[in-house]
């Protein structure tokens, strides 16, 4: 078709060539219980922050609330009204959709009204210095993460996020493998091999050279990998729905406080939201530990 990239078709027809065994599961997860998490009068509290044209919030702020947080709503107006501050949470999640429609480049605007607004600016640079803070940035929140690197200490390394390269947006369930990294949020899930949806149409990493690359393994900063049905890093279409380098689809600041990933975690932390799980797993998938992980760094600061 004229509307489809011809090296991504066809390196997604060559999968049946190549025997391609689909989708599994390597992980040590174990159901939480999540009851207990709610026992505490006293919560932590997570701001589920969004932007015009965002769409995950309502996933997010269940897993959130599962795990234990005291999970609210916060628009970005709410900041710039001061009805709200930043620094009164425990936790930042920014979301996943298509603020301001994706005009600006993904991520763009939302960004713009961070770095050009002195005050919120300095509400977002003085919450991301605080070690007893954490960041979960997906999709759109990744995006927009990216563009605010500046103010993130220890993510002067990390890419942007560009089209992707099948020139299309991509909706699927991918195979993921968590690394060996300094992330809170990731925390005890180091070498997990499990499928995670994924929905977006500007996730390919840009870095201005491989230098930045290195730096980012060299600091174990590379927080997740698309792989294929052998376990290796990947950038076959459509395994990687993006073409990033490596598979590049999750990173992490150097102190592990932020975290920020293309897949969503959130739109698959229980098994019934899948269309394929293993017969191992029960009420909660394995990406319910990212949402335990965060209670677990909120209720040790």
């Amino acid at each position: 078709s004229i509307r489809d990239n011809k090296e991504s078709a066809d390196s997604e027809l060559s999968l049946i060539k190549e025997g391609y065994s689909g989708l599994f599961a390597k992980d040590s997860f174990v159901d939480p219980d999540v009851s207990s998490f709610n026992i505490k009068s006293s919560k932590p509290k997570v701001a589920i922050l969004r932007e015009q044209g965002v769409n995950g919030q309502m996933e997010m702020a269940a897993a959130f609330h599962l795990a234990g947080f005291e999970a609210e709503d916060v628009h970005m107006q709410d900041l710039l009204d001061g009805s709200k501050n930043i620094n009164n949470f425990n936790g930042m999640a920014v979301c996943g959709g298509f603020s301001y429609g994706d005009v600006l480049g993904a991520g763009g605007g939302w960004s713009k009204t961070i770095l050009y607004n002195s005050k919120i600016k300095d509400q977002f640079e003085e919450f991301f210095q605080k070690d007893s803070t954490f960041t979960l940035g997906v999709c759109n929140g990744c995006q927009m993460l990216s563009n605010i690197k500046a103010i993130i200490p220890g993510a002067d390394a990390w890419p942007r996020f560009i089209k992707n390269y099948s020139d299309q947006f991509e909706a699927r369930l991918v195979q993921v493998e968590i690394k060996n990294s300094n992330s809170v949020l990731l925390d005890s899930m180091n070498g997990w091999q499990v499928p995670i949806a994924s929905a977006h149409g500007e996730g390919r990493t840009l870095f201005k050279n491989n230098k930045q690359v290195q730096s980012l393994i060299s600091s174990n900063q590379i927080a997740m990998q698309f792989i294929d049905s052998s376990g290796q890093p990947t950038e076959k279409y459509p395994l990687n729905p993006n073409g990033s380098i490596d598979g590049i689809t999750g990173i992490t600041a150097a102190k592990g406080r932020v975290t920020i990933m293309m897949p969503h975690p959130e739109r698959v932390f229980r098994t019934s939201q899948f269309s394929w799980k293993p017969d191992s797993w029960k009420e909660f998938s394995p990406w319910m530990q990212i949402f335990v992980n965060a209670k677990l760094f909120s209720d040790g600061c």
